[in-house]
């Protein structure tokens, strides 16, 4: 599909429209909190940050944390939180010296003029999003943040509810993205995915994970729109 003739275009936040969040320095708080609390690494080393949180949650309700404790749901209760917390300071704590690249405002409103839809996906939390890019009703349709939705990237539900809100469909919808999860839920659902750059990620891997073209960076988007 040309990217003219798409009615719905779905960006990611960080890395796509923003600088990216020190992604490995959080994943290492994250892993530090856990591992203080004796989740072994089996139960969480495979997994996102978020998903990391549920799992040693999980763990630590279980009998198996500590046998013969009638504690385990207060326990996991105070690490989920004190994890939540983290992750959220983290983010607040970095957009606070942040703004959205250059061209992201222009790209935005060009395809609000050219009635085109658009949304961000993000496991980002609304308050960050929202401090790095006040502004963002006017330039976006949808916000689908961490806070907003039940599931999160790379859950295609989380890029569903994005269509469902905006009545897209996916062969006239576009996936934006720096990450190799953007490509793979994009091409789950059957969008068109446009691997940027100015990421986390490289063409290579960007290619492997299914973009279907790369472009270096948001204002590169628009010369194909």
């Amino acid at each position: 599909m040309k990217l003219s003739t798409a009615e719905l275009f779905v960006f990611d936040f960080d890395g796509t429209l923003a600088p990216n969040l020190d992604l490995p320095e959080m994943r290492r708080r994250v892993i530090a909190l856990t591992r203080a609390q004796g989740v072994p690494a089996a139960h969480f080393a495979h997994l996102y940050m978020v998903e990391i949180i549920t799992a040693a949650g999980a763990w630590l309700a279980s009998t198996e944390s500590s046998p013969g404790s009638v504690q385990h749901a207060e326990r996991a209760e105070a690490y989920q939180s004190q994890a939540h917390q983290l992750i959220e300071d983290f983010e607040l704590d970095a957009a606070a010296g942040m703004e959205v690249f250059p061209k992201t405002r222009e790209v935005l409103g060009g395809l609000k003029q050219a009635d085109k839809r658009t949304s961000i996906v993000t496991r980002n939390c609304e308050q960050a999003v929202r401090q790095v890019f006040p502004d963002v009703d006017d330039y976006c349709d949808l916000l689908l943040a961490r806070d907003n939705v039940e599931f999160l990237k790379p859950d295609p539900r989380h890029l569903q509810c994005a269509l469902t809100h905006l009545e897209g469909t996916p062969q006239r919808s576009v996936m934006i993205g720096d990450g190799r999860m953007d490509m793979q839920v994009g091409r789950t659902l059957g969008l068109t995915c446009v691997g940027v750059l100015s990421g986390s990620s490289d063409a290579p891997a960007l290619t492997a994970a299914g973009a279907h073209f790369i472009v270096e960076n948001i204002a590169e988007l628009a010369a194909h729109l």
